[in-house]
């Protein structure tokens, strides 16, 4: 049986561009094209890349490539990489049409821990995300590896770990525009689900999410109900899908209650309590200040709390998000997440696409509850 590399030698170009050209890459000069293409009727070839096309392009013998991939201590670390690269330039993942075999499973999730804008504070949602993912990943016998996903080339440690089979999904969160995880995980046709994503346009990946824009309309629809009409918000900087889309709610529920959101009403911050302490002064410097502060964090509502108790502002309505315990301590009112139900759904979702038997609906969102305190209660 003919192998890429005898297709390549027949066209008479590198392993890489016989590749390329099967793949119809339009990068491939139209000539060598033709001569792969034509080299590959004649063998009868029909491009399937194997542990053989990855061993001949690597320089290796075909069991070293498979000792390398399953992490093999005997195998030394520069051909373990040399391996890697071989696979990852080929698109290889071993046993990706074999997943239904149980046997054939390494019965590990991968997260990618999430990156914080304040390193000294963790994310409390996220955290309690992570132990109802795991709990539920652990209720169908399989465990959580998290890593660091660095913050240049992110896209390697995901090559990394599905190529070595290390792991059978992936689950995201903090999912961006044009995020280049989601991007390399379906070139490569590797499970994956996130968490987050219902607002991105002509979405096709499996997720599971909480409507970040009803659970601000929410707020907003509340501190209208208690006559404010002067309402602020405090947010995320532009360009960041979940302050975009937090920012739409507010924008949309004013425009509905036929209110004109003047711009020193909207102040943006990094997700630290003293950033948002300073967002919540250039509010409160406006002409026309708030009377209520929509914030779309709960940390953002510290810091803006801390600046409000210190300036005397007893008079001015607070709001968060994600109900955090300190929030309920102080009494902020905030929006709830259904964390429990949401890492179910997602576990649930994602063992279907590693199975190869996608649930009939692979996009979930859920609504958000609003918890009313205090400081809104007056």
């Amino acid at each position: 049986m003919a192998s890429l590399k005898d297709v390549a030698e027949r066209a008479e170009v590198p392993i890489l561009a016989a590749y390329h050209a099967l793949q119809k890459d339009d990068t491939i000069d139209e000539t060598i094209s033709q001569r792969v293409a034509q080299a590959a009727e004649e063998l009868s070839y029909k491009l399937k890349i194997t542990q053989i096309d990855v061993a001949d392009l690597a320089g290796v013998g075909k069991g070293t490539v498979s000792y390398a991939l399953n992490g093999n201590d005997l195998i030394k670390p520069a051909t373990r990489q040399k391996v890697i690269e071989a696979a990852q330039a080929l698109n290889y993942r071993p046993n990706i049409m074999a997943r239904n075999l149980k046997t054939n499973r390494a019965g590990i999730v991968g997260y990618s821990w999430h990156v914080h804008d304040d390193p000294n504070r963790m994310n409390n949602l996220l955290d309690e995300f992570i132990y109802r993912v795991t709990m539920a990943a652990e209720a169908e016998h399989y465990h959580l590896l998290t890593f660091i996903q660095p913050q240049e080339d992110p896209e390697r440690v995901y090559d990394e770990l599905i190529s070595t089979n290390r792991v059978d999904g992936f689950i995201f969160s903090d999912i961006r525009y044009e995020d280049p995880r989601i991007q390399r995980l379906t070139k490569l046709k590797a499970p994956f689900v996130a968490f987050g994503g219902m607002y991105l346009p002509e979405v096709a990946f499996a997720y599971v999410d909480v409507d970040g824009k009803k659970g601000i309309e929410m707020t907003v629809e509340h501190l209208l109900s208690m006559g404010h009409e002067r309402i602020g918000l405090v947010n995320w900087h532009p360009g960041t899908l979940i302050g975009d889309v937090r920012e739409a709610g507010y924008h949309n529920a004013m425009e509905n209650a036929g209110i004109s959101v003047l711009p020193d009403w909207v102040a943006y911050t990094p997700n630290i309590m003293q950033s948002a302490s300073e967002a919540t002064a250039q509010l409160m410097a406006a002409k026309h200040a708030p009377t209520a502060i929509v914030c779309t964090n709960d940390v953002m509502a510290f810091g803006a709390k801390a600046y409000l108790d210190e300036m005397g502002y007893r008079d001015v309505a607070l709001t968060g998000y994600d109900d955090d315990p300190t929030a309920q301590f102080l009494g902020i009112t905030s929006v709830r997440q259904p964390i429990a139900a949401v890492a179910q759904t997602l576990f649930d979702i994602l063992l279907g696409e590693i199975e190869g038997t996608p649930r009939p609906q692979r996009q979930v969102a859920f609504d958000p509850e609003l918890v009313v305190r205090s400081s809104t209660a007056f």
